[in-house]
């Protein structure tokens, strides 16, 4: 089955562009002029990815980013944020609204569907048997249902938060370099600012809460999960 990818974008001539390109490569593709349209059509076609405009009319990128967070039946389609906008606090803004990658305009077509065919392998794979569920202190993974859990209360996690939660937690005790987690879990090679790696760490940090001081910062190395339950 084709993957399908939804872009979100009210610029016609870059819908046309990325139109072409994805289909080329062998995406399905949907359309969205606008936020609000983009929203629904996400909730009921539930698609491989989204491509999503950070400055739209009426409903901008960031807003529609937090609405597919909140709705569980969107809360894992990866999200990969396009916009004119490259400022370093801007792309933190779009991590810390929930996308998973960030592009900036102008772009290269080849970079792009690279990046989407990456995100797109994030999500779970289908009718593959996974483990038993692994625990780290007062934290529990559980990949047969893409759930982490503190004292059995469920957190709402991004896909790439679950696959970095889940590289950290079966490596627990050993440090992995900010270089090998962007290839592991983004599927990129070493050559994005490491600032992506420190905001989705950050954001991970908060969302566990007390438990997050299991993640520790190696000075000038990477992190690593530490073994002593907060």
């Amino acid at each position: 089955m084709r993957e399908r990818v939804l872009i979100v974008e009210d610029e016609k001539d870059v819908r046309d562009l990325l139109r072409l390109n994805l289909k080329a490569a062998g995406f399905d593709v949907l359309e969205a002029h606008n936020g609000a349209e983009g929203l629904a059509l996400a909730k009921s076609e539930l698609p491989s990815v989204v491509i999503l405009d950070l400055m739209m009319p009426e409903m901008s990128g960031t807003e529609v980013c937090r609405a597919l967070r909140r709705n569980p039946a969107t809360s894992r389609i990866p999200i990969l944020m396009l916009t004119a906008r490259s400022s370093e606090v801007d792309k933190v803004t779009g991590f810390e609204v929930g996308a998973d990658d960030y592009v900036t305009k102008p772009f290269s077509p080849r970079e792009l569907i690279l990046r989407v065919r990456a995100v797109a392998r994030r999500q779970p794979d289908q009718g593959v048997p996974k483990p038993a569920p692994l625990r780290a202190g007062a934290i529990q993974l559980d990949r047969n249902t893409m759930t982490v859990t503190i004292r059995n209360k469920k957190l709402t996690l991004t896909s790439t938060e679950f696959r970095l939660m889940d590289l950290l937690i079966r490596r627990a005790g050993t440090i992995q370099s900010r270089d090998a987690l962007l290839s592991e879990v983004w599927g990129y090679q070493a050559n994005l600012d490491t600032r992506t790696v420190d905001t989705h760490v950050r954001r991970l940090r908060d969302k566990l809460g007390k438990a997050g001081a299991l993640i520790e910062t190696i000075r000038g190395s990477g992190y690593r999960l530490g073994s002593t339950a907060p």
